[in-house]
């Protein structure tokens, strides 16, 4: 079911449309490198096939699973073969070519740079993390994004029309294209398995009940070391420290039902209270704590809803950035500022001897003054003057915080 030409290629509007420089390019037959980027089953293999059909090239497909440098230098002295004998380029594709080293991507760089290939690599990963400098300096990144339900129902359709003698019921089709979760190869392999059980029946028939089969079980796209990972607990951080629970609820379903273990979810909730609520909301660490405690008690899938009660409460609480920033100033300044010498009426004095040194002498007992706190008393190294490193914002507890700092100030 592969599309063999641009009109049968479904998806990628916006960089395949009418007057888009991707379908330009195709359509006038020049050729440069490039990278696709983009989820499985969104047709990146297709449309290397495309390009390479599309401009009269020699296409040579290689997988970075199996392939080496030994490959890539047969690919070039068949490239040069065929550039001699008929003057036709050649379009070197290397699928998951996140899979190559550093040292293996470098291989066929001069070969792109003299033109003896034209490189297309596929990746379901992010190119910056994946691909070197030099690579990504002479290609171009073309983003190809999810398949819609609509596009995987054309898919079928198109599909079923080799095979006139079985139907399949509206709603079949629309619970395929939405268990495909955006993914065409996908779709065509749960239609497969449809159609040989419908084929028990007479004429045979793809009934809701057979999609419905076929369409339950079935994980949302989650890869735990891919891009996809980090999106989506950056979505739920910032859910949560956007103040919306049922956002962040959705986002940690997704992660849960993709596989993501519920601990590492717990530690960055840990990281979420401390970094968006701290003192605004104590209760958010200490329920942070508990949910994580909860989970490793009771585990999976009843642990989770403890998760989730922290999830909802944070995202619900008042937030406050202020230890954030006061720890990053702070941590500014012991980087900067050297090893300054702790004052001596600060210091330890365990012996008789650091008490005649003056360690710890004029040092005033905070619980002896008036209220506690031992007014115009300063706590800072010397070469180093007092700084206000936390700054209370006005919001849940921290307004009360910042009215006794106040009164302390005064």
């Amino acid at each position: 079911m592969r599309p063999v030409s641009l009109d049968d290629y479904v998806g990628q509007g916006h960089i395949l449309g009418a007057g888009k420089p991707l379908r330009q390019m195709l359509e006038g037959g020049h050729l440069h490198s490039m990278i696709l980027w983009g989820p499985p089953g969104t047709g990146k293999t297709t449309l290397a096939r495309l390009v390479a059909r599309n401009s009269n090239a020699e296409f040579i497909g290689l997988s970075a699973v199996m392939a080496g440098v030994k490959d890539i230098r047969a690919a070039v002295e068949r490239a040069q073969a065929i550039r001699e004998e008929s003057g036709r380029r050649t379009v070197l594709f290397l699928d998951e070519v996140h899979r190559f080293n550093k040292a293996q991507q470098d291989a066929f760089l001069p070969w792109v740079e003299n033109g003896t290939l034209v490189f297309i690599g596929a990746t379901t990963e992010n190119p910056s993390f994946e691909l070197n400098n030099a690579l990504l300096s002479r290609a171009r990144v073309y983003v190809l994004r999810a398949l819609g339900e609509d596009d995987l129902a054309r898919v079928i359709d198109r599909a079923l029309a080799g095979m006139p003698a079985v139907r399949i019921e509206e709603r079949a089709r629309e619970m395929i294209a939405r268990a495909a979760d955006g993914d065409a190869r996908r779709a065509l392999n749960m239609l497969e398995l449809a159609h040989d059980l419908a084929g028990a029946t007479s004429p045979p028939v793809i009934t809701e009940a057979i999609a419905a089969e076929l369409a339950t079980g079935g994980l949302r796209r989650f890869d735990k070391q891919g891009e996809a990972f980090y999106d989506q607990i950056s979505a739920l951080h910032k859910a949560v420290r956007g103040s919306d629970p049922d956002a962040a609820l959705y986002w940690l379903c997704r992660m849960l039902d993709g596989g993501c273990d519920p601990r590492y979810i717990a530690r960055r909730v840990l990281r979420m209270a401390s970094e968006d609520i701290g003192n605004a909301d104590p209760r958010g660490l200490t329920l942070a704590l508990e949910a994580a405690e909860v989970y490793e008690r009771l585990g999976s899938p009843e642990g989770e809803l403890a998760i989730a009660q922290a999830v909802v409460f944070m995202a619900c609480a008042a937030k406050s950035n202020a230890m954030l920033v006061a720890f990053g100033e702070a941590m500014q300044d012991a980087k900067t500022h050297g090893s300054l010498e702790v004052p001596l009426h600060l210091r330890n004095a365990p012996t008789r001897l650091m008490k005649e040194l003056g360690y710890g002498k004029d040092y005033r007992y905070a619980h002896d003054e008036p209220d506690a706190f031992a007014s115009g008393e300063n706590y800072f190294p010397e070469g180093l003057p007092p700084r206000q490193y936390y700054r209370p914002v006005p919001r849940g507890l921290e307004i009360k915080i910042a009215e006794a700092l106040a009164r302390r100030k005064k």
